[in-house]
């Protein structure tokens, strides 16, 4: 079979059986002017479609002598409801060495294979087109209600929109929010994006100064309760969902761990990104996105796939592919390309030469810290290590160990791995990919924190730690730093 044949070079067709499937085909292909020639055994459909000026002609499709009258066309579709006699077309036709492009009609999942073994380049089950066709218009339809839901909301929200990204939101969390309150101004509803904890990250504070992003600390605005309605986006890694106050919209890629009512919701696990989401309502809306908006979203899709190199999805692709024209590729560049801080240096430095591993996951204690988002930065440079899949940096700030956790590892939910090593013994929040922890430095040791046993401190930390963490994954630890183990996972 040949492959040096491209649809868009072909330019002469046959149909082979010509039902109501086959006559719909040809028609269009007519339309477009295209040169069709029908082979159907019934001659009195022959007639019917001769007097519609179609060029057909009486021919068994089962004949291997099919093979001889179709050897001039490029491509062939073979559309007959007898799937066996589409075998044997598409035997004849191979059989004679055509190297005609061949699309065929199945009729379950057996004669997809059998059609597919026999050499045809495209094989189409009806049934699995019917359904496509019908999830598409279910989802479609879908967003149209629930855009219209989300419509009503802000015509009737009387006041500011207060939107909550998770705590020390990530690019996909805040561009998510940035998305909402752009499709806000449209109902003339103002917005503050608002947050816990901090924008630590460089690549993030990059992204938020680069783009000129305002945001709210949650600690210095007013609270929720006081705004006209208040929206949640990709709020689940948060982990906590009592804000003090209704939650009037929720959007996110993930369930949250915990059940809670929402005027409006739409949570969407087959996903990869918030952002992509949000990006959905923008074209739902009809809104031709700015610079900053399409730039923020863009960016949010690519964090959150690692550059379309993880659990991406159709929807995420779509979504990059309307969003490319409106950004602005040069301040996408310079978020991308932050300079990194001596604290975070040292922090990446001091990771490495503590690092253990065991098997494919990394565990490492950083020290004493004085900036916390360091830690995460440090845990995505070390899943960039050959043959690593899991990596945890932990490190101590006054009174309490920070843990930032990445994975790429299918077979773990780091999140849940987090909250089956911590969550009796302090806080811990996560999803599949990321997750982050905090454990009071006193409770964990069962000594009180002092500036006289700091080193004492982080040497108990750092083996209870270790311990706990190999052994929520399911691995046994050497219990000692700077190990490069090859136990099994």
């Amino acid at each position: 079979m040949s492959t040096g044949v491209t649809i868009s070079s072909m330019s002469t067709y046959a149909i082979l059986g010509c039902g109501s499937v086959g006559h719909a085909v040809a028609d269009d292909l007519t339309e477009e002017g295209k040169d069709v020639l029908i082979l159907d055994k019934d001659e009195s459909r022959v007639e019917a479609l001769r007097d519609q000026d179609l060029n057909a002609r009486a021919q068994d499709i089962a004949d291997p002598d099919v093979a001889e009258v179709v050897a001039d066309r490029d491509v062939i579709l073979i559309l007959s409801s007898d799937v066996d006699a589409n075998k044997a077309a598409v035997r004849a036709i191979r059989e004679r060495d055509g190297e005609q492009y061949v699309v065929v009609r199945a009729s379950d999942p057996v004669s997809q294979d059998e059609l597919t073994e026999l050499g045809a380049d495209v094989v189409i089950n009806p049934s699995t087109v019917i359904a496509d066709s019908a999830l598409r218009a279910l989802e479609s339809g879908e967003l149209e209600y629930k855009a219209r839901q989300l419509a009503d909301i802000l015509e009737s929200t009387d006041g500011t929109l207060a939107i909550l990204a998770h705590d020390n939101p990530d690019p996909d969390s805040i561009a998510a929010a940035v998305a909402l309150g752009a499709i806000a101004a449209e109902y003339d509803v103002e917005s503050d994006i608002i947050y816990d904890g901090e924008i630590g990250h460089q690549e993030n504070r990059a992204f938020v100064n680069t783009l000129g992003i305002d945001l709210h600390a949650r600690a210095d605005a007013r609270p929720l309760a006081e705004y006209g309605a208040l929206a949640l986006v990709d709020y689940s890694e948060a982990g906590e969902l009592d804000v003090g106050a209704d939650v009037d919209v929720y959007i996110d890629r993930d369930e949250p761990d915990e059940e809670f009512e929402a005027s409006f919701t739409d949570i969407r696990r087959n996903v990869s990104a918030t952002s992509t989401i949000l990006t959905k309502y923008i074209q739902e809306f009809d809104l031709s996105p700015d610079a900053t908006v399409a730039t923020a979203l863009l960016y949010g899709i690519r964090a959150e796939t690692v550059d379309f190199k993880r659990d991406t999805t159709p929807a995420d692709l779509t979504a990059a592919a309307y969003l490319h024209p409106f950004a602005d590729h040069d301040m996408l560049e310079e978020v991308e390309s932050p300079s990194m801080s001596p604290e975070t240096l040292d922090v990446l430095a001091e990771a490495i030469q503590n690092r253990e591993v065991q098997g494919s996951h990394l565990v490492s204690n950083a020290g004493f810290i004085r900036d916390r988002e360091a830690l995460a930065q440090a845990a995505s440079q070390l899943l960039d290590l050959e043959g690593i899949t899991t990596s945890a940096v932990f490190g101590i700030d006054d009174d309490t160990i920070y843990l930032s956790a990445r994975s790429k590892d299918i077979r773990i939910n780091i999140g849940n791995v987090l909250q089956d090593a911590f969550s009796d013994i302090g806080e811990a929040a996560g999803h599949s990919t990321q997750g982050n922890a905090e454990i009071p430095l006193g409770l964990f040791t069962g000594i009180e924190a002092s500036e006289s046993n700091r080193d004492t401190l982080l040497t108990l930390s750092e083996e209870a730690v270790r311990r706990k963490l190999f052994d929520a994954m399911g691995v046994e630890s050497s219990g000692g730093g700077g190990s490069e183990s090859s136990n099994g996972s």
